[in-house]
């Protein structure tokens, strides 16, 4: 499996000529979701849900599908019928090739004052796991981590926790548009020093095999 990653929050993944994309919203690039063969959604905040690079991918590829939570698919369905699927924790299916569990039911709290979003993680082939905006953990083994590094609700040393919980035998970072340059060797030294796990960046657009 290649993945490859995109701006802030998305990464696309590639395995016998299809493509799967996550999460492409207002940050990462303008045609990060276009020629995906599939796409999944963690929740409705715009960093992760951009409506107009969806539909963009979904005119331009009438074979491409989603599968989200209720949130977003309420949005997309009734002008793709059919191609809009709304999933929940617990859930499993393919997509594209890939086999994919839905772990996670809420959005990590930004403040209480501030609701709760719906919020899922996706484990992909059993191997790759993005958790959307929440720390949760799948409950099983995780070759690869996709690791939440900076957030309004997160802080280093919930992140270094998260990775010592799951365990994963690397870990790569995303959520880090709010992440400066001149921060991100802190991050590093800090997470890969104290994680137990192989910690490693990739720049947008970098790709990594799996």
């Amino acid at each position: 499996m290649k993945l490859t990653k995109k701006s802030h929050a998305c990464v696309r993944l590639e395995k016998d000529g299809r493509t799967l994309v996550l999460d492409p919203g207002m940050f990462t690039e303008e045609d990060a979701a276009l020629g995906a063969d599939a796409l999944l959604v963690t929740h409705e905040h715009p960093d992760h849900f951009d409506e107009g690079r969806l539909r963009a991918a979904l005119d331009a590829h009438p074979a491409t599908e989603i599968w989200t939570l209720r949130s977003v698919a309420e949005q997309l369905a009734p002008a793709f019928p059919g191609r809009v699927h709304t999933v929940g924790h617990g859930d499993a299916f393919s997509a594209a090739g890939f086999d994919i569990e839905v772990h996670g039911e809420l959005h990590a709290v930004i403040h209480p004052d501030i609701p709760r979003v719906t919020n899922v993680g996706f484990l992909v082939d059993g191997a790759v796991f993005h958790p959307g905006d929440a720390l949760t953990v799948p409950g099983r083994p995780v070759d690869t981590l996709l690791l939440p590094v900076m957030a309004p609700w997160n802080k280093i040393s919930e992140v270094i926790d998260y990775v010592r919980e799951v365990k994963p035998r690397r870990a790569y970072d995303i959520h880090d548009a709010l992440l400066t340059d001149l921060a991100r060797p802190i991050y590093d030294r800090q997470i890969g020093g104290l994680g137990g796990t192989d910690h490693q960046r990739l720049a947008s657009g970098a790709s990594a095999e799996l």
